[in-house]
């Protein structure tokens, strides 16, 4: 009786362990690439929720950074802080943005270090 009721207690505690780990942990991560002048994934359509980029420098002899704003809105003031890299990435690393949580609208990112277009992102 007492090693059933240890094993249950066990299976309760595991149960709730993973629930707050899916909670916390829930973001999807998108994987862009830079090139010189430009990202080579040039739209993207995402669902409404939390997302993290990672970021490549892929042959850009300098840092590049990442940039998400709304549409129409590409000043600073504007950014979405979460959507920055966490530090400039050199040529041939990568480097994540915090969670970034969106909601349904249209955006636009771009690199401000490596002068590229504004890419359109829809989250539907």
């Amino acid at each position: 009786m007492k090693n059933k009721l240890v094993a249950i207690l066990f299976l309760l505690v595991a149960v709730v362990n993973f629930g707050y780990a899916q909670e916390h942990t829930s973001s999807s991560v998108i994987k862009l690439e830079q090139t010189p002048g430009k990202f080579t994934v040039q739209s993207l359509t995402l669902e409404a929720g939390t997302y993290q980029f990672e970021i490549a420098n892929k042959g850009i002899n300098h840092e590049v950074g990442f940039v998400i704003a709304p549409k129409g809105k590409p000043e600073q003031k504007y950014h979405i802080k979460e959507g920055y890299v966490q530090k400039t990435i050199k040529a041939g690393e990568t480097s994540l943005t915090k969670q970034v949580s969106l909601e349904k609208g249209e955006y636009i990112y771009f690199c401000p270090l490596n002068p590229t277009p504004h890419y359109t992102l829809i989250v539907q």
